[in-house]
This record gives structure tokens, C-alpha cells and sequence, in this order.
């Protein structure tokens, strides 16, 4: 269920719109004042805010500056100040929406999922890409474009040295032997065998090493093998 909270001093609008939502699924609760309105805000799992303006103790454009400096939920405000000038400071502080009064209840219930909805395609999509991504110390893999960026420069690795490269990555601080490395990489039935594997160890410590004679990240396990060091 998903949880929204309304911040508004006018109980009877409050409870209008806590009636249109919990009837259409949603879970509501309702602050009337400014500051308790933030806290309930920056603490409560919300999946979306309604906001008025004209609150006591805290008005509502300090209260959106507040939250999206912290939080990226949807934020819609619902207020009585019909002038331009305050909708473009609502939506230039940071809100998704904003919903002049009087207002169809309906609309308003409409425009809450959308939002929800685009909030949640908007997270899958960035889910996604993360997935398609390794970052750690100061190196990001880019798995579908096959991109390699030391410290945020892009870095050219040849096919080999990006596989090995993304599997000891992938894999912090787990010791591979260099018979397993050829293996993963190469195959049983190529050739070259662990020299192979010394070889790009090399070329790899001299691409991301600041110091490839005292390495960092790749680390010589002596008589077993190499580990990424996180």
C-alpha cells in the first residue's frame, strides 16, 4: 500500500483529500503545522507528499527547499496562491505538481498516482543501469558499452584485459589463481597458459596503477595468484 502524507492546516481540505485517497488504496496520514509536517516528512517511509503553502510555523516553499535537498519522492503542492510567480517558485524549489484550489478531488487522486508511477519507472530504470554497472575505488565498468573509466577518465582495454579486468573487479578481495584466471578468460583449449595471464596482470596494473611497481588494486598473492584489493 502505498503511503502518502498530506501537510495542511485546513483540516476539512485535509480530510477530503485523505478520503478520495484511502478510498482509491492509499495509505494516508495528515500534519497541520509546518515544522511537524518536515519532520513527519524526512522520517516516515512516504511514497508521495502533498503540500500546502500557508502553514503555521513553517511555510510550505522552505518545507519543499528542505525536503528535495533529501529526499527525491514526489512532491505536490496544493495551495490557494493562484499567481504564476508562486507556482514557478514552487515548481523552482523543487515539486513535481501543483494543484490550485478549490480542486477536483478526482483529479487530484489522478495526478497522484501518475506521479507514483512515473517516481517508480523512473527508479527501475535507474535499478537498471546500476546493474550494468561496477564501481569501486575510483573505477567504474560500464558491462553493456564495455567501458572502462580510471578516476573518472575513460581508458582503452583490449577484450582480454577488460574480461579479466571486470571479473577480478567483480569479485573484491577473492584470491584467484592464475590456472583459474586462464581458464575464466581463455578457455582450457587456448594457448599461452599462466604466462598469459602475467602478461595482462602487467598491462592492467600499468592502465589503473598509480605505481605499477607497488600496486594498490591488483595484488600478487605470492605462490597462489592475484586478488582486487577493495
Amino acid at each position: 500500500m502505498k503511503k502518502i502524507l498530506i501537510v495542511e492546516d485546513d483540516i476539512s481540505i485535509a480530510e477530503l483529500e485523505m478520503d478520495y485517497l484511502e478510498i482509491n488504496g492509499f495509505s494516508v496520514d495528515i500534519e497541520n503545522s509546518g515544522d511537524t509536517g518536515l519532520l513527519k516528512a524526512k522520517s516516515g517511509d512516504y511514497d508521495l507528499i502533498l503540500l500546502d503553502l500557508m502553514l503555521p510555523n513553517m511555510n510550505g516553499f522552505e518545507i519543499c527547499k528542505k525536503l528535495r535537498s533529501e529526499v527525491e519522492i514526489p512532491i505536490i503542492i496544493v495551495s490557494a496562491k493562484k499567481e504564476d510567480v508562486d507556482k514557478m517558485r514552487g515548481l523552482g524549489l523543487g515539486a513535481d505538481d501543483y494543484i490550485t484550489k478549490p480542486f477536483s478531488p478526482n483529479e487530484l487522486v489522478a495526478r497522484v498516482k501518475a506521479h507514483i508511477a512515473r517516481y517508480e519507472r523512473l527508479m527501475d530504470k535507474n535499478k537498471s543501469i546500476n546493474k550494468n554497472l561496477v564501481e569501486i575505488k575510483g573505477i567504474a565498468i560500464d558491462k553493456i558499452a564495455r567501458k572502462v573509466y580510471v578516476n573518472g577518465d575513460e581508458t582503452e582495454f583490449t577484450l582480454k584485459e577488460f574480461d579479466l579486468l571486470l571479473l577480478l573487479v567483480s569479485n573484491p578481495n577473492r584470491v584467484f589463481t592464475k590456472e583459474e584466471l586462464f581458464e575464466r578468460i581463455w578457455g582450457l583449449d587456448s594457448f599461452g597458459g599462466v604466462a598469459t595471464v602475467t602478461v595482462h596482470i602487467r598491462k592492467l596494473r600499468e592502465k589503473i596503477e598509480f605505481d605499477p611497481s607497488n600496486p594498490e588494486y591488483i595484488e600478487t598473492i605470492w605462490g597462489v595468484g592475484y586478488r582486487f584489493t577493495a
